[in-house]
């Protein structure tokens, strides 16, 4: 059988992403990256040309966005809505970190703002391009049911980065002797079938007194390297507290992994191996993938965090 050409894919991308899109370019000869002029009026509001749109008729077109605040989401989605109307054959939104369910708890009181179901409405009105309804490629979404948030003029691409993760941990030297850690249930339903060749531990806060710690509801960490495995970090404290539990239980070596590292107001310091520190008492390895760009060029060079990119698998989705 004759093998599928692959279509040629122009990459449009947002300046926080620019350098995922050049290691998405060097993942692909069928990725051309092409530019955006992101200006600004003297009043703050954008003013902004996508360069060569005459060209780009009848060309399967994707935008690599970061929508890591607010302040950068309107720029973005100016340009998103504009693409697909200037005759493009297709569309696809790349947004690896779908970003507005992290904080997002709803208690069912009136006066609740899904701030997540907004944003999926928004992104569900990106007009329909010559080649039907945008293509929109998402890692790890956080709430599980925020992926029935989208209206049918997108098709959500729910990808994953646990393949990057299950591809280091094979490079490791002690590859034979990792037991996965999920924080929670949430974690463990999220993850587990993907780890399911792993022996596993399940962490879950309890309430005590007027705290909530943490503790081992499942597995044995004893004598093994524990890798924590969960969609996101904020604070970090969830995963401390289970670093320090699953010490505790015998574990001879912690680590962690995250898809979306958000840490915002640098939460991300409080894990960074200071000279002279116990590893014991310290993660030894925290992966990471670039899905938040702030962040990965935050933590460069600085152990023990090690960064997994999506590159790879988001030229993949572009051809799909």
């Amino acid at each position: 059988m004759e093998k599928t050409k692959k279509k040629q894919v122009l990459l449009f991308y947002c300046v926080e992403a620019e350098e995922l899109a050049r290691k998405i370019a060097t993942q692909s000869d069928h990725v051309q990256l092409q530019s955006v002029n992101w200006r600004s009026f003297d009043d703050g509001f954008p003013n902004l040309f996508i360069n060569n749109a005459q060209d780009i008729s009848g060309q399967h077109v994707s935008f690599l966005a970061s929508f890591s605040s607010p302040a950068v989401i309107f720029e973005q989605l100016s340009v998103i809505f504009a693409l697909p109307r200037l005759f493009v054959a297709s569309f696809t939104l790349v947004l690896p970190f779908f970003p507005t369910g992290s904080f997002e708890r709803m208690e069912e009181e009136e006066g609740d703002v899904a701030t997540a179901f907004t944003m999926a409405r928004i992104l569900s009105n990106i007009p329909i391009s010559r080649g039907g309804p945008t293509s929109l490629v998402i890692y790890d979404i956080h709430a599980l049911q925020e992926r029935f948030y989208f209206g049918d003029n997108v098709l959500p691409c729910f990808e994953t980065g646990i393949p990057l993760l299950k591809r280091r941990l094979r490079q490791l030297p002690d590859a034979d002797n990792i037991v996965i850690a999920f924080p929670d249930d949430g974690a463990w339903k999220r993850f587990h079938k993907q780890l399911d060749h792993f022996p596993m531990v399940v962490c879950a806060k309890v309430r005590e007194g007027d705290k909530r710690i943490v503790r081992v509801k499942e597995g044995n960490p004893s004598g093994c390297h524990v890798v924590i495995v969960d969609d996101l970090a904020q604070s970090g404290v969830t995963l401390i507290e289970c670093q320090k539990v699953l010490a505790v239980h015998g574990a001879t070596k912690v680590s962690a992994y995250v898809t979306h590292a958000v840490f915002p107001k640098n939460s991300w310091e409080k894990f960074v191996h200071k000279n002279g520190e116990n590893t014991n008492a310290a993660f030894a390895y925290f992966w990471i993938t670039d899905s938040c760009p702030p962040t990965v060029k935050s933590i460069k060079n600085k152990a023990p965090f090690e960064v997994l990119s999506l590159a790879g698998s988001i030229a993949d989705a572009l051809h799909i």
